[in-house]
């Protein structure tokens, strides 16, 4: 066992650094955070509203061995045993994930979201190749982590874990069964003590969760995370909060519950979001024949676009009926007087940018290499999470009402690009030169202000006392893609609006789920 514990001493890396800066200060997490030490163990959360399972006790999770037994108490030994000659190692695993499992997890992902986030490069004939599910190794990997794809991925998994944990808490509370350096004094506490019960461990049941997920939406990854589950779930084992049957009862119930959200995964359209060539030319056919100037892509050659039917895949706070009553009105008419009037504004924004405008820019960017619109708003999150001193449970039900608004707010945002399928400023005036690079679909509406305008409404709700600030965080990211030259006003005001309507439906679920 000793080996065992030295060899995974080696699987300890270093987090990654994530630095931002805003008109609001947003600093990433370092191995320097705080261990997790909740204000409230939130032990009734086990009674919390659910996303996809119908009652807590869904998978079974057997009763532990009784903390006098035979069993239990070799596994007591085996913490003692490690705790004797832990490594430098060692003690920076349990370090790094004392910070949060929902926080670490959610850094790692990002960290995915933006290794992944690269376009493919074109065939020789000028084409360009798809990532495919069914063949992930092959150039190119999947996925194409884009603003879509991460906003869908970012929902899935805090969505499965926030389900995940709500279980864990019903079993938590209906065995009782208390940490191991309560029931052996001297069982060295390496992590703040806490009266949460440690059946099953709420790391194991999140580490499971991420892994099994990975198959859905990173398979190239999973060897990786694999490795950080191992890291994660020993440190858990080296501080004393868990012993060995809390781990493999927890991992094993992350696990089945990851498996509804693979198969909910499995058919709500998303494998059909790419299209196929002849689709892609029928909206210029059905743009033409309603007198309108289709989108193209500007790149050389021109670029497939990006997702033309992630407007039809099933979201997580409405239904399919509403994301088509969400979708708002045309953008004014291509040659009125208005519409000539923003094309003008947004040439006047870059021409002699003055330095303000260029930071403002580049914070909101987001482009390809970074974890996306939606992870700027999940690393956002985090930074203010981390000062409240929430359980593993509720930082996990608050991501989860997060990401299922930036998912949400994505699908209704992509349904109405491909709805009308407006060209960009740069298409209707060739002198305009953006100051970022020109995204690979439709102008309206702005993804940027979608996006922003859902999270700042439902973490204003999370948070009151930051809502006037998130608000007008959200204003400054969709005024970034007016700055930048890559969009109209008219696409930005009323992404911004329809995000806030997409946002409101996450309040309304965390009015009904039973936490506040």
């Amino acid at each position: 066992m000793k080996n065992i514990f030295l060899s995974l001493a080696l699987l300890v890396l270093t987090a990654s650094v994530i630095l931002v800066a805003c008109s609001k200060k947003v600093e990433g997490v370092t191995d320097n955070t705080a261990a997790l030490n909740p204000t409230n163990i939130d032990l009734a959360a086990g009674n919390w509203k659910t996303v996809l399972l119908t009652r807590p006790d869904t998978f079974l999770v057997a009763a532990p061995a009784a903390t006098n037994s035979p069993a239990y108490v070799a596994e007591l030994n085996e913490i003692k045993g490690a705790q004797q000659s832990l490594t430098d190692g060692q003690r920076a695993a349990i370090k790094y994930w004392s910070a949060g499992s929902v926080l670490r997890w959610n850094e790692i992902l990002r960290g995915l979201v933006a290794k992944h986030n690269l376009p493919p490069y074109q065939n020789e004939d000028g084409s360009y190749p798809i990532p495919s599910s069914a063949n992930p190794f092959n150039y190119p990997q999947f996925p194409f982590s884009n603003p879509p794809y991460a906003a869908r991925a970012y929902a899935y998994i805090s969505a499965a874990q926030y389900d995940a944990l709500v279980a864990a808490w019903h079993y938590k509370a209906q065995y009782n069964r208390p940490a191991p350096y309560k029931v052996d004094s001297s069982v060295n506490a390496l992590v703040p003590k806490t009266a949460l019960p440690s059946y099953p461990s709420e790391d194991a049941v999140l580490a499971g969760t991420m892994v099994a997920m990975m198959s859905m939406l990173f398979p190239t990854e999973i060897a990786y995370i694999q490795q950080k589950v191992t890291e994660e779930e020993y440190s858990r084992i080296w501080s004393g909060a868990n012993v060995r049957s809390d781990i493999v009862a927890g991992e094993a119930l992350g696990r089945q519950v990851a498996s509804v959200f693979i198969a909910r995964g499995k058919v709500d359209n998303v494998g059909k979001a790419v299209g196929t060539p002849a689709q892609w030319k029928q909206f210029v056919t059905d743009a033409l024949a309603n007198g309108k100037t289709p989108w193209y892509s500007l790149e050389a050659p021109a670029r497939n676009p990006m997702l033309p039917f992630f407007g039809n895949v099933k979201p997580f706070l409405f239904d399919s009926a509403t994301v088509v009553a969400l979708r708002p009105g045309p953008p004014p008419a291509e040659n009125s007087d208005e519409m000539k009037q923003e094309t003008a504004q947004a040439k006047n924004y870059i021409t002699n940018a003055p330095r303000e405008n260029m930071r403002i820019v580049q914070f909101w960017a987001d482009g390809v290499g970074t974890y996306t619109p939606p992870g700027h708003w999940n690393a956002i999150a985090a930074s203010d999470f981390i000062t409240q001193n929430y359980s593993e449970v509720r930082w996990a039900r608050n991501m989860a009402l997060l990401n299922m608004a930036l998912m949400d707010a994505a699908i209704v945002c992509w349904n109405t690009k491909y709805y009308y399928f407006t060209p960009r400023p740069t298409q209707v005036d060739p002198n305009i030169k953006t100051l970022t690079g020109i995204p690979n679909f439709p102008s309206y509406i702005s993804g940027h202000a979608s996006f922003s305008g859902a999270a700042a409404t439902i973490l204003g709700h999370i948070l009151p006392a930051n809502a006037a600030e998130y608000t007008a965080m959200a204003q400054q990211a969709s005024d970034s893609r007016l700055l930048s030259g890559i969009h109209f006003l008219i696409d930005c005001s009323t992404g911004l609006q329809v995000g806030q309507s997409v946002g409101s439906y996450a309040v309304k679920r965390a009015q009904a789920d039973g936490a506040e």
